[in-house]
């Protein structure tokens, strides 16, 4: 007998259900009344979409919409996902952001398989983000891998204005002057008088970073400051940000390739 096990979290105040699932079974037609974005993980599967019949191998993402009709079966034995339900109102207001300035309304996702390198990249920062404690920092990362990954799903394609950079650059300056400040998405849009997604999308093209990297270089900038300075670990990564030293020791060795502990001991 195939194995058939499933994992189910929800956050509810997220209105997100996280579901990581292993079988080797055939599911039925059924619905969902959520919309759901999942990566294939292992294995493949062949499943009906509301476009036809459809293969995912290990890689690809899938996604379904509220009320689509849909099934599952394994290509040959077990396979396993990781999967993403989002309440549709959590959906449709990151639609209408991504789609704000496109003269259309968006209210589906158009691709049942994605089988883009760079939407896997996504999805899977989307899903590490979320099953991990819950920082400031991390909630305006959430914000911006959901909106960077929606937007893979939507078939057409979405203008991106040369003329927003200005705009983004008060964003920019609203981080360089309180770095350790407990930014939303929200809060920096607002500031800079755009939508999150126009900021998200201007913001990589003034920096090359998205809001919430660029905040975590600014942060880890400033622990390696006071580590020079003899200041210790644990408290450098607090007063620079970070939730622990753990925390602030990925990100630092991420962006200089050595370890706070050993510049530390080159410093003294």
């Amino acid at each position: 007998m195939s194995r058939h096990a499933f994992s189910i979290k929800r956050i509810a105040d997220l209105g997100i259900e996280i579901v990581e699932a292993e079988s080797g079974r055939h599911f039925a037609k059924h619905v969902h009344e959520q919309y759901g974005i999942g990566m294939l993980i292992q294995g493949a599967q062949r499943s009906s979409s509301g476009r036809g019949q459809v293969e995912a191998t290990a890689g690809d993402l899938i996604s379904v919409n509220p009320a689509e009709v849909h099934d599952g079966m394994p290509i040959g034995d077990v396979r396993r996902w990781h999967m993403l339900y989002f309440d549709p109102a959590i959906i449709a207001t990151q639609f209408t952001e991504i789609t704000a300035d496109t003269g259309f309304a968006w209210h589906e996702f158009a691709y049942p398989v994605l089988t883009r390198p760079y939407a896997a990249e996504r999805f899977s920062a989307l899903y590490s983000a979320l099953t991990k404690p819950l920082t400031h920092p991390m909630h305006l990362a959430l914000e911006e891998h959901l909106l960077l990954l929606l937007e893979l799903f939507v078939d057409r394609p979405i203008p991106a204005s040369s003329l927003l950079g200005s705009a983004a650059s008060k964003a920019q300056n609203m981080i360089d002057d309180d770095p350790l400040a407990e930014l939303s998405l929200a809060k920096l849009a607002n500031e800079a008088g755009l939508s999150r997604f126009q900021l998200v999308r201007a913001f990589s093209r003034l920096t090359g970073l998205t809001p919430h990297a660029y905040v975590v270089q600014k942060r880890v900038h400033l622990a390696k400051r006071l580590i020079s300075k003899g200041v210790a670990l644990a408290e450098a990564s607090y007063a620079s940000g970070f939730s622990d030293q753990s925390h602030m020791t990925r990100h630092f060795v991420r962006s200089f390739g050595f370890s706070p502990g050993l510049y530390a001991r080159r410093c003294s």
